[in-house]
């Protein structure tokens, strides 16, 4: 695909912008390690050889029966009697964290939380949880969640602002004061009122943040719309019986896409916070959930165990710190009053 002459100097801009371009790269290296979670940290071995049969226990359960146990029950790996039963017969190869984000370790040194150990690299959780297997858990759902709520957001809120910018009148009337009225609705309250009712979840929260969320780009891309609607080749091509959809969305919203993208990712940082924000209040994912919030609301609840709290700082912090880095490069590489 090759980038018209406009574009290729954007991204000069951007790659030149050095924090940006490798804070982009950092992230998305980051989101991919992230992504392969599941490989990483898990209860369950990547592979079993046993009696010159392979078994893959990620995408298949398996009972002890299979293994030469005793129990048709599933097969818990980690069980030395398990163990010993697959050594003597083949081999097992594991992830470098042999935790996934709701293993309880009931062999620590010291009473939970413990402190970190060649076992447990970053320590545990008050419930015996491997730290560093939640956080990398939970840095995935986390961005997952924080794109796709801005992705939404951005369609609804990129949609409802042409309307309103393209056709003014009272139509842009009627919409301010909507959107005056809704965005006065405090969202900690309706959230409290639904999890009364409602059990929580990734789609459930989702849906509640969507509802409030989207009118963070309605006031830049009405703005563009009613600034560009009455320019000579939008008149030109409404005089040559263009539809009105086409005008808003092949002529005018490419021009109002330079300002809305320079906003997503604070959009998605705000999405991120909001999602830390409700888990640390209790009223976020279900409780287990490999939630960063939670973890925070562990760090504040066990100050004796410091090494909670700076885990999932640091954490938080190089997400959002990286974001924000690359929402600044953005913004400065479509800036067109900046020279390369």
């Amino acid at each position: 695909m090759t980038l018209s002459p406009l574009n290729r100097e954007r991204w000069h801009r951007f790659r030149n912008n050095r924090r940006g371009y490798w804070s982009l790269w950092l992230f998305l290296g980051l989101f991919a390690v992230s992504l392969l979670s599941d490989f990483i940290a898990n209860e369950k071995p990547l592979l079993v050889s046993y009696q010159d049969s392979l078994y893959f226990p990620l995408w298949n359960d398996y009972t002890e029966l299979e293994f030469g146990g005793d129990f048709a029950v599933a097969a818990d790996y980690r069980d030395p009697y398990i163990a010993e039963l697959i050594r003597d017969n083949g081999w097992m190869i594991w992830p470098p964290i042999r935790f996934n984000y709701r293993t309880i370790n009931y062999d620590l040194p010291t009473p939970a939380p413990s402190p970190p150990t060649t076992e447990n690299w970053l320590g545990t959780d008050d419930q015996g949880r491997d730290i560093l297997a939640r956080l990398l858990y939970g840095f995935r759902i986390s961005v997952i969640f924080g794109l796709v709520l801005t992705v939404l957001t951005s369609i609804i809120g990129i949609a409802a602002g042409a309307v309103q910018g393209f056709y003014g009148g009272k139509i842009d009337l009627f919409g301010q004061r909507l959107l005056e009225v809704w965005s006065s609705v405090p969202t900690l309250f309706v959230l409290i009122i639904l999890a009364s009712f409602v059990p929580p979840s990734f789609w459930v929260l989702l849906f509640i943040l969507l509802l409030f969320g989207w009118m963070a780009l309605v006031g830049v891309v009405r703005a563009e719309f009613l600034r560009a609607r009455n320019f000579d080749y939008v008149l030109a091509a409404r005089a040559l019986g263009v539809s009105d959809r086409a005008l808003m969305f092949r002529h005018l919203l490419p021009n109002a896409m330079v300002a809305t993208v320079t906003f997503l990712p604070f959009i998605m940082v705000g999405s991120i916070t909001s999602l830390t924000a409700l888990d640390f209040l209790g009223f976020g994912l279900p409780p287990g959930s490999p939630s960063l919030g939670e973890m925070v609301s562990q760090g504040k609840n066990n100050l004796h165990a410091p090494w909670i709290g700076i885990s999932v700082f640091i954490v938080l912090s190089l997400l959002l710190t990286l974001l924000v880095f690359v929402g600044e490069a953005a913004r400065d590489a479509l800036d067109p009053n900046r020279t390369r």
